[in-house]
């Protein structure tokens, strides 16, 4: 109850609020070290083919906590959506007993089919987003013996403003097996948030969309471009339109957010409603840009192929001890109280 006080009270007040950070991370498989039934989560059990520990996992949570901080300059992001996760009680592990308990974060999280049993989770602070509805939906293959995959997580809610913002996070069907052979959930998963979206266009006034996640296509990729329909910021812009923040930055030099091969890649993407990039909103895009957030000690020298590369937790079998095989990505919203 008090938090809702005063959530109301700062709705009611005249208030510009700029540093309402959200953030994406892929963390690269945090699962604890017990069974989860009827998952196939046996190579990270002890004994198992990862050598996953109790140690090993709590020095992935201090990990992936002082990445959250850094990422927030000392404060606290507003919304981190996070990919390659167990299950809810690594998440309440992270929240609750971790060094970011004290950041006051909770969380929703999915619940999908996926074989490994791997989800997507969504961190917020009651104090900047009070959780109206949260949904998440099962993607239906067009390849009927194709295995399960994470469902997309659909979060509705307030900011101080009351203006009501739509947040999905999702973790597409990976390119394992080939990228042809393998484009096809994809492209379902495509249609299915262009689905959702188009609903949001049709029912509200002015949609307020945030895309974020893992969707293991490029900007420019058939399922993100043709089918989700994701301009580029160059393009003309529509507040009934979608927008990915990153498409018109594919081509720069070393650009990415994993490196595989010595190639970098896009996979980790912020895509938004055009409504966002109105400069006379009330919710915007800080400058209209998005960050990929690649601080040193995030990095390790890539031996083989020059530069540096993510400095991931493990790499097979063998423990490394870093942080994620991605960088994090990161955006600011400015709120204005008119």
């Amino acid at each position: 109850m008090c938090c809702i006080a005063l959530f109301t009270l700062l709705c009611a007040k005249s208030y510009a609020q700029d540093n309402f950070r959200i953030m994406f991370y892929n963390v690269e498989n945090l699962f604890d070290t017990k069974h989860d039934s009827l998952k196939n989560d046996y190579d990270f059990l002890p004994g198992g083919f990862m050598n996953w520990n109790n140690w090993k996992y709590w020095e992935k949570q201090r990990n992936i906590g002082r990445v959250i901080t850094a990422v927030g300059e000392m404060q606290s992001p507003a919304l981190v959506g996070l990919c390659e996760i167990e299950n809810d009680s690594v998440i309440f592990d992270l929240t609750k007993r971790s060094p970011i308990r004290a950041q006051g974060y909770e969380f929703i999280m999915t619940n999908s089919p996926d074989i490994r049993g791997i989800d997507v989770a969504l961190l917020y602070q009651r104090h900047q987003f009070r959780l109206i509805e949260k949904n998440e939906y099962e993607l239906v293959r067009s390849d009927k013996n194709a295995r399960p995959t994470r469902n997309l997580l659909h979060a509705v809610g307030q900011v101080i403003s009351g203006d009501t913002l739509d947040v999905f996070v999702c973790h597409w069907p990976s390119r394992y097996g080939g990228l042809l052979i393998s484009e096809g959930g994809r492209l379902d998963a495509a249609q299915l948030l262009r689905n959702k979206a188009d609903s949001l266009f049709t029912i509200r006034q002015n949609a307020n969309i945030i895309i974020m996640g893992d969707f293991n296509d490029h900007p420019n990729d058939k399922s993100l471009f043709k089918v989700l329909k994701a301009r580029s910021l160059n393009y003309h812009r529509s507040k009934n339109e979608l927008y990915n923040m990153f498409l018109h930055q594919i081509k720069e030099r070393d650009f990415g957010t994993l490196k595989y091969q010595g190639q970098w890649g896009v996979l980790d993407q912020f895509i938004i409603s055009g409504n966002l990039l109105m400069e006379q909103g009330d919710l915007r895009i800080k400058n209209n840009k998005a960050h990929i957030f690649k601080a040193e000690f995030l990095t390790e020298k890539d031996e083989k192929y020059g530069g540096i590369r993510p400095y991931r937790t493990n790499l097979g079998p063998r423990y490394i001890g870093g942080f994620s095989d991605h960088f994090p990505i990161y955006m600011d919203l400015i709120i204005d109280m008119k």
